[in-house]
């Protein structure tokens, strides 16, 4: 089953880091965000990546051929213009990278894809968020809807201590609490290959027309997450991530 990344986007809110490199290509822990998204996929049996590629996707090519090699044993015959790999450490990974424009939405990049993907059911995900979500357990939830795509529904942390006031007394507070009971789309989808015709052209968003009117429609359903869900959205968010990572146990890290 193929698990298909959207990796293409500008990345706007984390122009620290994103004028220099694909949002996804930010690291974490040393590695970039793109490269733990997919160890997660992987740790649970899903293998077969197609990344959508857009702004600055040459570094993210670049970084699979130089991951290939460096994690890999060569001889090197220069006399005769050679080179012979003799084993490697590297993930059973299959990556597909596909430039699927610098401009265009996120609907329109699914739909770029469309025939790498052929008439199979497939993961989406985007590159700038990690979770400990059961992918296994997704599909199986998936497979009972009747849907056309399922989402990944999660209630992220609030930002702000919460409390409550009566008069002008406080009479509880919470640092950071849960967030204020909204589900909100996590990230993490599981889509039948009848969405492509919901999908217009490069100028679709998929989070607009195509989930409304699948919504609409009653073929969308969502998977309620409980755990740990954290998206990569502004320098906020990295610093954030690094202290999970350096903690020794990120929620994430299942391999």
């Amino acid at each position: 089953m193929k698990t298909v990344i959207l990796a293409g986007g500008f990345g706007t809110r984390l122009s620290e880091e994103t004028s220099v490199l694909p949002k996804p290509m930010v690291e974490i822990g040393g590695r970039p965000l793109l490269w733990h998204i997919m160890k997660m996929y992987s740790s649970q049996g899903f293998n077969d990546f197609i990344i959508c590629l857009g702004y600055k996707g040459h570094v993210i090519k670049q970084f699979f051929m130089d991951y290939y090699m460096l994690k890999s044993d060569l001889r090197i015959d220069m006399k005769h213009n050679n080179i012979e790999v003799l084993k490697n450490n590297v993930e059973p990974w299959k990556v597909t990278l596909v430039d699927t424009g610098q401009n265009t939405m996120t609907g329109g990049r699914i739909k770029r894809v469309k025939d790498y993907i052929g008439e199979e059911p497939f993961f989406l995900t985007y590159g700038d968020g990690v979770s400990d979500v059961d992918f296994n357990e997704l599909l199986s939830f998936h497979k009972n809807q009747n849907s056309y795509a399922t989402l990944t529904a999660v209630q992220p942390p609030g930002r702000y201590g919460a409390f409550t006031l009566e008069s002008d007394k406080i009479m509880s507070f919470r640092e950071k609490p849960k967030g204020d009971s909204a589900w909100i789309n996590g990230g993490f989808f599981v889509l039948e290959p009848q969405i492509f015709d919901y999908i217009s052209d490069d100028s679709t968003v998929w989070e607009r027309e195509p989930m409304e009117k699948l919504a609409h429609d009653g073929k969308l359903s969502a998977y309620k997450h409980n755990k740990y869900w954290q998206s990569m959205d502004s320098l906020r968010d990295k610093k954030v991530l690094e202290q999970v990572w350096n903690s020794g146990n990120p929620h994430w890290k299942s391999w």
